[in-house]
């Protein structure tokens, strides 16, 4: 009887121990989940627009691509030239025919299709894959809410011309994705800007780091293999 109870005893020693150890486990594998995976935000929005070819781009047109979605325009004398330059920068690493750039206009009466061609060869893009867009000013207004990037109200002479700093990025399937941020929760868009600070907490036009560049690059890779 004795030996039975000390049997029975390191049996139910073992039980929790075990259950522990899963537990443990299952926290690892979760972790290996939100550092490997892709959270998906939502479908692109449909969208037909005129690029600086002159040519009608869709969201249709962009499917089995992975591609970036930046609001710019291109007399921005702020914001604009720091994202333009942080695409570029991507779209060099990056290095892949399956990996594009959309640029949309919030400045149509400017940026017409030969003002947009320009543009991209004033900043060095060349790539096919990089596509700067125009088009009716009311039907941007409205994609940008779609998407939920912000660019300022068209009919708010102060407003009209603003606009988020964020990027989205999109799967060869058109969805919408993001990483998990430190507390695993999805990130939704990235920031184009850089800053003074390599946590990415204080923007400034001039600052030499641009931690969403290296993270875009590392996500947009995950969804090219």
């Amino acid at each position: 009887m004795p030996k039975n109870n000390k049997t029975n005893n390191k049996s139910k020693l073992l039980i929790p121990i075990a259950v522990i150890a899963l537990l443990f486990l299952g926290i690892g594998i979760g972790m290996g989940y939100f550092k490997k995976n892709l959270y998906t935000v939502m479908k692109v929005p449909d969208f037909e627009l005129t690029n600086q070819n002159n040519k009608k781009i869709t969201n249709k047109d962009m499917l089995g691509k992975v591609y970036l979605v930046e609001f710019f325009f291109s007399k921005c004398p702020t914001i604009c030239p720091v994202m333009n330059t942080n695409m570029k920068a991507i779209l060099s690493q990056v290095n892949d025919p399956g990996f594009g750039i959309i640029s949309i206009s919030i400045d149509p009466d400017n940026d017409t299709p030969e003002a947009l061609k320009e543009h991209a060869k004033r900043i060095g893009a060349s790539s096919p894959n990089w596509h700067f867009l125009m088009g009716d000013r009311g039907y941007i207004g409205k994609l940008a809410d779609q998407f939920n990037i912000y660019v300022g109200d068209k009919e708010d002479e102060s407003e009209s011309l603003n606009h988020s700093g964020m990027i989205a990025l999109v799967d060869q399937e058109g969805n919408i994705r993001c990483r998990y941020n430190k507390d695993n929760m999805p990130v939704l868009y990235y920031s184009g800007l850089n800053y003074d600070d390599p946590e990415g907490k204080t923007p400034k036009l001039n600052g030499k780091y641009h931690p969403d560049r290296e993270i875009l690059i590392e996500d947009i890779k995950k969804l090219l293999k």
